[in-house]
């Protein structure tokens, strides 16, 4: 049973819930809506795990009849992914009490997947997908180390870093996964745990190895005209990069490239939205949904954007984007979980790795939330985005290539 002082937490936070699900309207601000989009999407995930019952309340979604392999992973996946997304909120956001009552379903969440007496303690170390999803929860953590590691207990302290720990049996594939091991090791280092540089150098010299040019990486030695450049690459490689450069000359020599390279990518993204707020549906992973748009969202979110871009044609995009979709009917089940799709419940869309956990990558749409929302990229008068304004007839500047 919740304790008392959670089952407080959990109330709290299940009426402001319903608060703010019924207020987007026309007239309700960009702000306000994607809050009503975080919690739609956090709380069915967050109020279960808190209270050790996300494995016996969640329903797993798999397309290719594999429903017993993934659920090994598919919690794991739920929460990993959907902390990373809505971190930055939790540790800088400007809603203070919807924010804190957030950040306590977290942590109780956090301490139930690591808790071996826990009928919701995850699995981190069995068969290869463990070793994805221990990597965003370790990026999460990074993302906010005050609500998601400083102020969890001794105890559950002790516990995450085994937990992370033990995904290293996990030996990751030649492509993005090298980052996935990286993003672990940042986490240990930045906790003051024993480190392994060589796992981080691996990563960050066979990316340098990858990159194609122009932004863009292979995922391995081959590119793929997918989003992984923005569902893994870039963010990880900036995380790990931003967390551990100081300790090697070499690896922070490279920072300044690879920063480069991501603000090019994100100009692409921003460009990649057409005037009706569609997106090409292009390779894998496509019921990650809005999350193809991670690597813009962190820019906007580090205030790093290129110079052709500006905050708020970022925020109307996005919010654009992330209304088609959210809003697209079946997107939710009965029981409030997403449902594996694109635009809707499109089930053939789910590779054999996609299960329902998989799909809470979404949340990472969602960083900006992290900014206060007194800065200008929530503050300032909408803006078309590029493919609005140059079919529409405006004229605007030229794109070019790194």
């Amino acid at each position: 049973m919740p304790s008392p002082v959670l089952r407080r937490h959990f109330l709290t936070a299940t009426s402001a819930l319903s608060l703010i699900e019924a207020a987007p309207t026309a007239a309700t601000s960009d702000r306000d809506y994607w809050l009503s989009v975080l919690t739609r999407v956090a709380h069915p995930v967050l109020s279960a795990l808190s209270q050790r019952r996300l494995k016996a309340t969640m329903p797993i979604e798999a397309f290719h009849n594999n429903i017993a392999d993934r659920a090994q992973y598919t919690y794991l996946e739920a929460l990993g992914r959907l902390l990373a997304g809505i971190a930055p909120w939790l540790e800088t956001g400007s809603e203070t009490d919807l924010r804190q009552q957030y950040a306590e379903l977290a942590r109780q969440s956090i301490a139930a997947s690591v808790d071996p007496s826990s009928p919701d303690y995850l699995n981190f170390n069995k068969g290869q997908q463990p070793v994805v999803d221990a990597a965003f929860l370790a990026l999460a953590i990074l993302r906010a180390p005050t609500e998601l590691w400083e102020r969890l207990n001794a105890n559950t302290k002790s516990q995450l870093v085994e937990a992370l720990r033990s995904s290293r049996v996990i030996r990751p594939g030649f492509n993005n996964w090298l980052l996935f091991s990286a993003t672990i090791e940042a986490f240990l280092c930045k906790v003051g745990e024993p480190w392994d540089p060589m796992r981080i150098d691996y990563a960050i010299r066979q990316h340098e190895e990858w990159y194609k040019g122009d932004g863009l990486y292979g995922d391995g030695p081959q590119f793929h005209w997918d989003y992984y450049n923005s569902f893994v690459i870039h963010p990880m490689l900036l995380c790990v990069l931003e967390t551990v450069a100081k300790k090697s000359n070499a690896w922070d020599l490279l920072y300044p490239a690879i920063l480069s390279r991501a603000q090019r990518y994100a100009a692409i993204q921003e460009r990649l939205i057409a005037p009706d707020a569609s997106f090409p549906a292009i390779g894998r992973s496509l019921a990650y949904r809005f999350g193809a748009f991670h690597l813009l969202a962190l820019m906007a979110l580090r205030q790093r954007l290129p110079d052709v871009v500006t905050p708020p044609q970022v925020r109307t995009a996005l919010t654009a984007v992330i209304r088609r979709m959210i809003e697209a009917p079946g997107t939710f089940d009965a029981n409030k979980f997403l449902t594996i799709g694109f635009c809707g419940h499109q089930p053939s869309v789910g590779e054999v790795y996609i299960s329902t956990g998989s799909l809470y990558l979404c949340s990472v749409g969602l960083l900006p939330l992290g900014l206060p929302a007194s800065d200008p990229f929530w503050a300032a008068a909408p803006k078309p985005w590029t493919s609005q304004k140059i079919w529409s007839g405006q004229d605007v500047l030229l794109d070019h290539a790194l």
